[in-house]
Protein backbone atom coordinates (compact mmCIF):
# COMPACT_ATOMS: atom_id res chain seq x y z
CA UNK A 1 0.00 0.00 0.00
CA UNK A 2 1.39 3.03 -0.85
CA UNK A 3 1.85 6.12 2.07
CA UNK A 4 -0.07 9.46 1.80
CA UNK A 5 0.91 12.47 3.52
CA UNK A 6 -1.16 13.04 6.77
CA UNK A 7 -2.72 16.06 7.90
CA UNK A 8 -1.60 15.49 11.44
CA UNK A 9 -2.59 14.97 15.09
CA UNK A 10 -4.05 18.34 16.66
CA UNK A 11 -2.60 19.22 19.99
CA UNK A 12 -4.70 21.35 23.15
CA UNK A 13 -2.03 20.44 26.01
CA UNK A 14 -4.16 17.90 26.62
CA UNK A 15 -3.49 15.82 29.51
CA UNK A 16 -3.94 12.21 29.43
CA UNK A 17 -3.41 9.59 32.18
CA UNK A 18 -1.71 6.65 30.60
CA UNK A 19 -0.49 3.65 32.24
CA UNK A 20 2.19 1.28 30.52
CA UNK A 21 -0.97 -1.04 29.55
CA UNK A 22 -2.47 1.43 27.22
CA UNK A 23 -0.66 0.66 23.85
CA UNK A 24 -2.17 -0.13 20.66
CA UNK A 25 -2.44 -2.17 17.17
CA UNK A 26 -2.49 -1.20 13.73
CA UNK A 27 -5.84 -0.87 11.42
CA UNK A 28 -6.46 -0.64 7.78
CA UNK A 29 -8.34 1.63 5.63
CA UNK A 30 -7.31 4.39 6.85
CA UNK A 31 -4.90 6.89 6.37
CA UNK A 32 -1.21 6.06 5.68
CA UNK A 33 1.19 8.26 5.91
CA UNK A 34 5.24 9.24 6.31
CA UNK A 35 6.94 11.87 8.64
CA UNK A 36 6.10 13.76 11.36
CA UNK A 37 2.90 15.24 13.32
CA UNK A 38 1.52 18.90 11.88
CA UNK A 39 -0.97 20.35 14.31
CA UNK A 40 -4.32 19.94 12.25
CA UNK A 41 -5.76 16.22 12.06
CA UNK A 42 -9.79 15.71 11.07
CA UNK A 43 -10.64 12.40 11.67
CA UNK A 44 -14.59 10.76 10.19
CA UNK A 45 -17.45 10.59 12.19
CA UNK A 46 -17.02 7.25 12.51
CA UNK A 47 -14.47 5.24 15.10
CA UNK A 48 -13.63 1.56 13.92
CA UNK A 49 -12.66 -1.57 16.14
CA UNK A 50 -9.86 -3.79 16.21
CA UNK A 51 -8.28 -6.82 17.28
CA UNK A 52 -4.92 -8.58 17.44
CA UNK A 53 -3.75 -12.09 18.70
CA UNK A 54 -0.42 -10.33 19.57
CA UNK A 55 1.59 -6.51 18.69
CA UNK A 56 5.18 -6.43 19.32
CA UNK A 57 5.82 -2.81 18.65
CA UNK A 58 9.66 -0.71 18.86
CA UNK A 59 10.29 2.78 20.12
CA UNK A 60 6.76 3.14 21.39
CA UNK A 61 5.80 6.26 22.56
CA UNK A 62 2.54 8.02 23.56
CA UNK A 63 0.91 11.03 24.29
CA UNK A 64 -2.28 12.31 24.75
CA UNK A 65 -4.19 14.34 21.78
CA UNK A 66 -7.50 15.92 20.15
CA UNK A 67 -8.77 14.85 16.94
CA UNK A 68 -11.01 16.88 15.22
CA UNK A 69 -14.32 16.33 12.86
CA UNK A 70 -17.73 16.01 12.10
CA UNK A 71 -20.66 13.79 12.94
CA UNK A 72 -21.62 11.02 10.51
CA UNK A 73 -24.02 13.18 9.34
CA UNK A 74 -21.52 16.51 8.94
CA UNK A 75 -23.86 18.62 11.00
CA UNK A 76 -22.28 18.60 14.25
CA UNK A 77 -18.25 19.88 14.79
CA UNK A 78 -16.40 17.00 17.31
CA UNK A 79 -13.23 16.85 19.47
CA UNK A 80 -12.07 13.21 20.25
CA UNK A 81 -10.05 13.35 23.10
CA UNK A 82 -7.21 10.11 22.41
CA UNK A 83 -4.19 8.24 23.37
CA UNK A 84 -1.88 8.10 20.31
CA UNK A 85 0.67 5.06 20.24
CA UNK A 86 3.58 5.76 17.85
CA UNK A 87 6.03 2.81 16.63
CA UNK A 88 9.08 3.36 14.62
CA UNK A 89 8.18 -0.69 13.49
CA UNK A 90 5.51 -3.02 14.46
CA UNK A 91 4.28 -6.50 13.79
CA UNK A 92 0.65 -7.72 14.41
CA UNK A 93 -0.51 -11.21 14.21
CA UNK A 94 -3.80 -12.45 13.48
CA UNK A 95 -5.50 -9.11 12.61
CA UNK A 96 -8.93 -7.45 12.12
CA UNK A 97 -10.42 -4.31 11.86
CA UNK A 98 -13.94 -3.04 11.80
CA UNK A 99 -16.38 -0.18 10.88
CA UNK A 100 -20.19 0.05 11.17
CA UNK A 101 -22.30 2.39 9.09
CA UNK A 102 -25.89 2.74 9.58
CA UNK A 103 -28.40 3.03 6.47
CA UNK A 104 -30.88 5.50 8.11
CA UNK A 105 -33.74 4.75 5.04
CA UNK A 106 -33.46 0.56 5.24
CA UNK A 107 -33.20 0.59 9.24
CA UNK A 108 -30.22 -1.29 8.81
CA UNK A 109 -26.39 -1.16 9.50
CA UNK A 110 -23.54 -2.53 6.98
CA UNK A 111 -20.14 -3.99 8.69
CA UNK A 112 -17.29 -3.67 7.04
CA UNK A 113 -14.50 -5.87 8.15
CA UNK A 114 -11.12 -6.40 6.83
CA UNK A 115 -8.31 -9.50 8.37
CA UNK A 116 -4.71 -10.25 7.52
CA UNK A 117 -1.44 -11.52 9.22
CA UNK A 118 -3.38 -14.51 9.96
CA UNK A 119 -2.09 -17.25 7.79
CA UNK A 120 1.48 -17.26 9.47
CA UNK A 121 2.90 -14.03 8.15
CA UNK A 122 2.48 -11.54 10.18
CA UNK A 123 1.36 -7.91 9.21
CA UNK A 124 4.16 -5.49 9.23
CA UNK A 125 4.42 -1.41 9.72
CA UNK A 126 6.84 1.28 10.19
CA UNK A 127 6.38 4.97 11.36
CA UNK A 128 3.01 4.49 12.65
CA UNK A 129 0.52 6.02 14.62
CA UNK A 130 -2.50 5.25 16.21
CA UNK A 131 -4.85 7.14 18.03
CA UNK A 132 -6.56 4.98 20.58
CA UNK A 133 -9.90 6.12 22.26
CA UNK A 134 -10.01 2.85 24.55
CA UNK A 135 -8.22 -0.41 24.72
CA UNK A 136 -8.19 -4.20 26.42
CA UNK A 137 -5.49 -6.63 26.39
CA UNK A 138 -4.76 -10.04 28.19
CA UNK A 139 -1.27 -8.63 28.76
CA UNK A 140 1.07 -6.14 28.52
CA UNK A 141 5.13 -6.44 28.66
CA UNK A 142 7.03 -3.23 28.09
CA UNK A 143 11.05 -3.10 28.31
CA UNK A 144 12.67 0.12 29.62
CA UNK A 145 10.09 2.23 29.82
CA UNK A 146 9.81 5.91 31.23
CA UNK A 147 6.28 7.32 32.17
CA UNK A 148 5.87 11.00 32.62
CA UNK A 149 8.57 12.81 30.44
CA UNK A 150 7.67 15.48 27.84
CA UNK A 151 6.47 14.06 24.53
CA UNK A 152 8.80 16.64 22.65
CA UNK A 153 12.01 15.06 23.98
CA UNK A 154 10.90 11.43 23.03
CA UNK A 155 13.02 8.88 21.20
CA UNK A 156 11.72 8.18 17.49
CA UNK A 157 8.11 9.14 16.25
CA UNK A 158 7.58 11.95 18.60
CA UNK A 159 5.40 14.65 18.22
CA UNK A 160 6.90 17.69 16.24
CA UNK A 161 5.86 21.33 16.79
CA UNK A 162 4.37 22.29 13.37
CA UNK A 163 2.23 25.38 12.79
CA UNK A 164 -1.00 24.82 10.57
CA UNK A 165 -4.34 26.58 10.76
CA UNK A 166 -3.03 28.80 13.31
CA UNK A 167 -2.35 26.44 16.10
CA UNK A 168 1.05 24.43 17.20
CA UNK A 169 1.38 21.07 18.53
CA UNK A 170 2.78 21.37 22.45
CA UNK A 171 6.23 18.95 22.86
CA UNK A 172 5.81 19.58 27.11
CA UNK A 173 2.74 17.87 27.45
CA UNK A 174 2.73 14.24 29.34
CA UNK A 175 4.59 11.34 27.51
CA UNK A 176 6.05 7.58 28.04
CA UNK A 177 8.27 5.77 25.71
CA UNK A 178 9.47 2.08 25.98
CA UNK A 179 11.98 0.34 23.89
CA UNK A 180 9.51 -2.71 22.91
CA UNK A 181 5.66 -3.36 23.99
CA UNK A 182 4.51 -6.86 23.38
CA UNK A 183 0.71 -6.83 23.86
CA UNK A 184 -1.42 -10.27 23.71
CA UNK A 185 -5.31 -10.38 22.68
CA UNK A 186 -5.31 -6.91 22.46
CA UNK A 187 -8.60 -4.87 21.08
CA UNK A 188 -9.41 -1.48 20.87
CA UNK A 189 -11.62 1.16 19.45
CA UNK A 190 -9.80 3.86 17.48
CA UNK A 191 -10.27 6.91 15.52
CA UNK A 192 -6.99 7.19 12.96
CA UNK A 193 -3.94 5.30 12.39
CA UNK A 194 -1.60 6.40 9.73
CA UNK A 195 1.81 4.45 8.61
CA UNK A 196 5.14 5.32 6.68
CA UNK A 197 4.20 1.83 5.31
CA UNK A 198 1.85 -0.94 6.15
CA UNK A 199 2.37 -4.32 4.34
CA UNK A 200 -0.65 -6.72 4.70
CA UNK A 201 -0.29 -9.98 4.18
CA UNK A 202 -3.50 -12.25 2.96
CA UNK A 203 -5.69 -9.40 3.31
CA UNK A 204 -9.50 -9.98 2.71
CA UNK A 205 -12.03 -7.93 2.72
CA UNK A 206 -15.87 -8.40 3.27
CA UNK A 207 -19.16 -7.24 4.05
CA UNK A 208 -22.07 -8.01 5.79
CA UNK A 209 -25.41 -6.79 7.23
CA UNK A 210 -25.61 -6.05 10.83
CA UNK A 211 -23.41 -5.23 13.46
CA UNK A 212 -22.17 -7.14 16.92
CA UNK A 213 -20.58 -10.26 17.70
CA UNK A 214 -20.18 -12.62 15.06
CA UNK A 215 -20.22 -9.91 12.46
CA UNK A 216 -17.45 -7.40 14.51
CA UNK A 217 -14.06 -8.08 15.09
CA UNK A 218 -15.12 -8.38 18.52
Amino acid sequence: MESQVRGGTRWKRFAVVMVPSVAATAVVGVALAQGALAASFSVSGQEFKVRAGKLVGYDMNQYGAIDSGKSLDGKTDQAHPVSVSAFDHATITDMCQSVVTPIPFLNKSVTLKLTAGDKGTDVVADQIYIDVANLDATSAEFSNINIGVPAGTTKGNTPKPKTAAGEQSSPFGFAQQADKAVLTDVKQTAWATTAGTFKLSNLHMGLAWGSGAGVECY
